[in-house]
């Protein structure tokens, strides 16, 4: 089953979902690590053209996930009201700091006027320039990237608890099992 339902999460839904996750937690930890590279270190160049080319990736999946969830009905909900609208609000936070991450990390990128390489395949031209872009850009994506991480951690924890505590089938439906 692709798309969704309003008993369970369609396939496109739940791999769209399960690949963002594991790109923010591959781009958040391979950021980390390229914050302490060197000049000399052999990954100094190599590293930053990945994680832009993955982010670059993220970004076309975050918006085809916007779409996806935009035309497609979602499965109703199995939290109290108040939970399901904190869990509503919460999905709000993390997709608007994944693309605030994103589009940040973009800037940083094109701060100097260069296009970004796409795993060699093609290249994202720069939009524009502001004074300061880089740094700005930087602090911005440093704080969004944290915020996204920690929302996220929480985010699994509540599935976590839902499905030990509370006994729903809230983490089992994003695992393709229903309800």
């Amino acid at each position: 089953m692709l798309s969704n339902t309003s008993e369970r999460w369609g396939s496109i839904s739940i791999a769209l979902h399960w690949l963002s996750a594991v790109a923010v937690i591959g781009l958040f930890a391979s950021g980390w690590w390229i914050s302490t590279l060197t000049y000399y270190h052999p990954w100094y160049n190599a590293a930053p053209w990945w994680h832009k080319s993955f982010g670059i990736t993220l970004l076309a999946m975050t918006l085809l996930r916007v779409v996806w969830r935009l035309v497609t009905p979602t499965p109703r909900p199995l939290e109290h009201r108040h939970e399901a609208l904190a869990a509503k609000l919460g999905h709000g936070l993390i997709y608007l700091l994944l693309l605030t991450v994103l589009c940040s990390g973009y800037l940083i990128s094109t701060a100097e006027g260069s296009p970004i390489s796409v795993f060699g395949w093609f290249e994202i031209l720069a939009s524009w320039r502001f004074s300061r872009q880089a740094t700005l850009m930087g602090t911005l994506h440093w704080y969004a990237a944290w915020s996204l991480v920690i929302l996220a951690a929480g985010h699994a924890l509540f599935a976590l608890k839902h499905h030990f505590l509370d006994h729903r089938a809230t983490l089992t439906r994003m695992l393709g099992r229903g309800s």
